[in-house]
């Protein structure tokens, strides 16, 4: 089981420079007019005019399930990485630097004649353990030594912030134990549900028979699994009630957790972790435990052995024999998402490296890819939107004066990243031997769970990242109030250090206005400027609030994403907010600092800000995949970010003149007006 770490994602000054300083000056030609299909009208199908010929361009890879512009820049970074990993793994460097951690981990893994000697060697002993429980007891103390060593199964354990104190770390319950990556899978009775169930329970059974079992003894094993994990999932919270931070926070102590989930011993469990007499637990789900102690008499001790030998197996597959790597493939890669080849090995290696030692590898990436002036200019264009969204607060007709004041609080103690981390990780304590590739990353979980647990009962560590620099991704915490952009998506489609103003805007510009949104979207709103879970708005102001977003939870559910599915609304609120109010907040910005008239190509500043907006969503996905994100992400398919959104901007009207009876018209009483 991964760890789960939840982010649960001034006075207004003079407005800054504008992003470049002379609007006069040669800039990189960013808009690429063989991206976009020109026989389409933009007020019919923004996306395919912006974006057609770049579908065309770049049809979908056999490895991928979907290939968007951001699947480019990560195949960019990844290329980088390839760089630097050629170089680390060519030179011979001192016993336990991270330069020796880095090079030896990756080499084991790319080592497949001695994967394939070794077998299921290396997992054996876990196995072993697992047949050798006889009672409940046995089983938990099992469970909760996989828990100390970083391969925790049945729930997740965690430390992160005090929903209530954002300060400090507390230990954190979630539920978890599914090897299906979402309830309704387990529950549902659509065709493709069901189809889903009968490949899994087929998938684990053959997973039982490559590490030995008979095909009986697989299949009967599938089927205890299947049961039990169905049981987990009824009683698990769905991805929409997750998004309610109310009902996920549910703080006791050790006694009040024995009380709610008896027959499961969590004296034991904390103790081990270290934390005996634990005075501070957030039970993210507390029907969940109490399951899980009622499954504790229930459930037979064989079952238990063949769901905790799945979940062995299935989290060591990707570490294992081509065989075993293939199976894993088969179901995750192909029946889930229907890719069709699996990524090239030094491709995975690398991942798995690049998760095992983030930002020892990060700092390489740092010191290669990412220059100084990127990040200047970066904190001057955070500044410019920072600026915008407060000019739009105050112009909100909705909002009261008693909340906007706070909003205007919460908006100027944002704080930013930028590039990477001021302080790196230290990895002293991560030993990476020549032994085999499985142990290695078991080895590195250890590592990452104890320095989790070591954060608990202490302050936040405000320093710290959530994700490393070489990550082409951003993300805003609400229990932090702060925006972070790692370096690796500081790079073209998304971020132009010679391009025109109004590209740069629509691109990176956006991106920033979407995370600072995220401060003030449904779930962010209800944070205050310190991070703590608090309601700052005036009852009124809420109500109006939610009034304005059902408007656009709405739109999306109107949306036809494959045959007769459609999008969810509820789901996707969060991003759908922070979309809009990303454009929205970039746009005021460029206008703010810009007096570009001039044609580029032939487009006004407007028309090259909304296509440079539309091209980083420019993206094909297979079949499959439309299916498992419209259920399992809480982002819109990158098609509807483009629709969506640019339906509700008159701006947008303007500068590509949509009217009445255009596809990509919306009657003004029918848009979203948020931020």
């Amino acid at each position: 089981m991964k760890k789960i770490r939840i982010l649960t994602f001034m006075t207004v000054v003079l407005f800054a420079a504008t992003f470049n300083a002379c609007n006069t000056e040669k800039k990189v030609q960013a808009i690429d007019p063989t991206d976009m299909d020109l026989s389409v009208s933009p007020a019919d199908d923004f996306d395919n005019y912006a974006n057609g010929g770049w579908k065309v361009k770049h049809p979908l890879p056999a490895d991928k399930s979907r290939f968007g512009s951001f699947d480019l820049l990560r195949d960019e970074a990844e290329k980088q990485l390839q760089t630097l990993f050629d170089k680390v793994t060519s030179e011979e460097h001192e016993q336990g630097s991270n330069g020796q951690k880095i090079a030896d981990l990756y080499k084991i893994g790319m080592d497949t004649v001695a994967i394939e000697q070794q077998g299921i060697g290396p997992l054996q002993p876990y196995l072993n353990e697992i047949a050798s429980c006889e009672t409940s007891a046995d089983v938990q103390q099992l469970i909760t030594k996989l828990h100390y060593a970083g391969t925790g199964t049945l729930f997740s354990f965690f430390g992160s912030a005090d929903k209530h104190n954002s300060d400090w770390v507390i230990a954190q319950l979630y539920q978890g134990g599914l090897g299906l990556s979402d309830k309704d899978y387990y529950l549902n009775e659509d065709e493709s549900s069901v189809e889903i169930r009968e490949e899994y329970i087929s998938h684990v059974a053959k997973m039982f028979e490559l590490i030995g079992e008979s095909e009986a003894v697989a299949s009967e094993n599938a089927q205890k699994v299947m049961d039990l994990e169905t049981r987990l999932a009824k009683a698990s919270l769905s991805r929409l009630e997750r998004r309610d931070p109310h009902r996920t926070y549910n703080k006791m102590n050790l006694h009040s957790l024995v009380e709610l989930s008896p027959d499961y011993d969590w004296i034991r469990f904390f103790n081990t972790m270290g934390f005996p007499n634990q005075e501070e637990i957030n039970v993210g789900m507390p029907d969940f435990f109490k399951e899980i102690s009622a499954m504790m008499i229930d459930v037979p001790v064989d079952d238990w052995k063949a769901y905790l030998s799945w979940g062995a197996i299935n989290a060591a597959s990707p570490y294992l024999t081509a065989a075993i790597v293939d199976q894993d493939f088969n179901f995750y890669g192909k029946v889930m998402k229907g890719q069709e080849e699996n990524r090239d090995r030094w491709k995975r290696v690398q991942g798995t490296t690049s998760n095992a030692l983030s930002e020892a590898i990060g700092q390489l990436y740092v010191a290669e890819y990412f220059p100084p002036e990127a990040k200047e200019r970066m904190l001057n264009l955070v500044e410019n939107l920072r600026v915008a969204l407060g000019m739009r607060i105050d112009q909100l007709e909705w909002m009261s004066e008693e909340t906007k004041i706070k909003a205007h609080e919460k908006l100027a103690t944002i704080n930013v990243k930028i590039g990477y981390p001021d302080k790196w990780k230290d990895y002293t304590d991560l030993e990476i031997k020549k032994d085999s590739y499985f142990a290695n990353v078991m080895r590195s979980r250890a590592f990452g769970a104890a320095y989790d647990r070591s954060q608990i009962n202490k302050p936040v560590d405000k320093a710290e990242w959530y994700m490393p620099p070489q990550m082409v991704n951003a993300y805003y915490s609400p229990l932090m109030n702060e925006i972070a952009f790692p370096a690796a998506i500081l790079q073209p489609p998304f971020f132009y250090l010679d391009a025109d103003d109004a590209v740069n805007y629509g691109a990176i510009g956006v991106v920033i206005g979407h995370e600072i949104s995220h401060g003030f979207d449904d779930q962010g709103r209800k944070y205050d400027k310190d991070g703590n879970l608090n309601d700052w708005w005036t009852e009124e102001d809420g109500k109006r609030f939610d009034e304005r977003t059902k408007v656009l939870t709405d739109q999306f559910d109107e949306f036809v994403v494959l045959d007769s599915v459609h999008a969810d609304g509820k789901l996707t609120l969060g991003e759908n907010i922070a979309d809009l109010g990303g454009l929205n907040i970039s746009l005021t910005a460029f206008r703010n600092g810009s007096d570009q008239t001039e044609l580029i190509d032939g487009f006004t500043p407007e028309q090259r800000f909304f296509l440079s907006y539309a091209h980083l969503w420019a993206s094909n996905t297979r079949d499959k995949e439309i299916l498992r994100l419209t259920k399992e992400d809480v982002h819109s398919l990158g098609r509807l970010r483009v629709l969506g959104p640019l339906k509700n901007m008159p701006e947008f009207y303007e500068a590509f003149d949509v009217n009445e009876g255009d596809s990509m018209y919306l009657a003004q009483d029918k848009r979203a007006v948020i931020w």
